[in-house]
């Protein structure tokens, strides 16, 4: 066994609230199981944590995956394999703007994104989103990271309880949302959660909505949720509770959906961008 993985795990926390770096750590190799499970409690302590500098196979970003739960379900293969790959293995995601005949190889190919929750529309949403840089920009596409802890933490209590006890809506048609413009859509997904979810492995509460995706509050009027929505949005996304993630080839990034909402910068559309995406299952309905 690679004499790192018997090492202290070193952390390296990024901000406050969220963020830390895992360093010295070649997941090339299996872990012994005292360090995943402190690479576990680190992820809970932090919801986000970059592992730099990493040189992973298929097969390797699969076997990470598994330490954080059982790998998530693929609803989006890839129609094209990008140059270099033989072919993709059941489970990875592209995240790509390279182009096939014209058409991108992967999804979520351009431009920035709002902030969001993976999978929010669906009756089971991920748990967990690993994200392995293959090929980046010379700049932008950066990643943010916004704690739904901090932010329920400090929400206005008046904004706050007119909450609480309340389910939201989240409709999925990305062209739609981010154009503002979601209602009358057919949705590609829509579901009912908690505005703010107590995670099942802390116990903490954290906000639970996104401006991407959240359309509205179950038995609200939209003139009564609309502006209650837009405080928690702007709250959610103050800078103080937000980790900038800029990429790096080679680094791994996994974030826990339960407690963080993550959005993406602008980069240039004619420089690519190759990223390979696993999720974890998240379980059945357990607030």
């Amino acid at each position: 066994m690679n004499v790192l993985t018997r090492t202290r795990l070193d952390v390296v926390p990024l901000t406050p609230y969220i963020g830390a770096e895992i360093r010295g750590l070649d997941l090339r190799e299996k872990p012994a199981d005292e360090t995943v499970r402190a690479i576990y409690q680190a992820w809970l302590d932090h919801l986000v944590l970059v592992f730099p500098g990493q040189d992973l196979t298929q097969e390797d970003l699969l076997r990470a995956t598994s330490y954080f739960g059982r790998m998530g379900h693929l609803d989006r293969p890839a129609k094209y394999h990008p140059p270099g790959f033989s072919k993709m293995l059941p489970g990875i995601m592209l995240i790509s703007n390279i182009r096939e005949n014209g058409e991108p190889i992967g999804a979520l190919p351009d431009g920035e994104m709002m902030f969001h929750h993976d999978m929010i529309h669906k009756e089971v949403p991920s748990k967990a989103t690993l994200l392995y840089s293959v090929e980046i920009p010379s700049h932008g596409g950066n990643t943010l990271f916004a704690s739904g802890y901090a932010a329920y933490d400090t929400l206005d209590p008046v904004v706050r309880n007119k909450l609480e006890g309340r389910k939201a809506i989240h409709h999925y048609n990305y062209g739609s949302v981010q154009r503002g413009d979601s209602k009358g859509t057919e949705a590609f997904g829509e579901c009912a959660h908690p505005v703010f979810r107590t995670h099942e492995d802390t116990g903490r509460k954290a906000v639970y909505v996104n401006r991407l995706m959240t359309v509205g509050v179950e038995g609200m009027p939209d003139e009564e949720s609309a502006p209650l929505l837009s405080a928690v949005f702007d709250h959610a996304e103050k800078q103080e509770f937000v980790y900038e993630h800029v990429w790096r080839l080679g680094d791994l990034l996994l974030w826990d959906n339960r407690c963080s909402s993550h959005a993406r910068t602008d980069f240039p559309s004619t420089e690519r961008r190759l990223m390979l995406r696993t999720t974890v299952k998240g379980a059945a309905r357990p607030y």
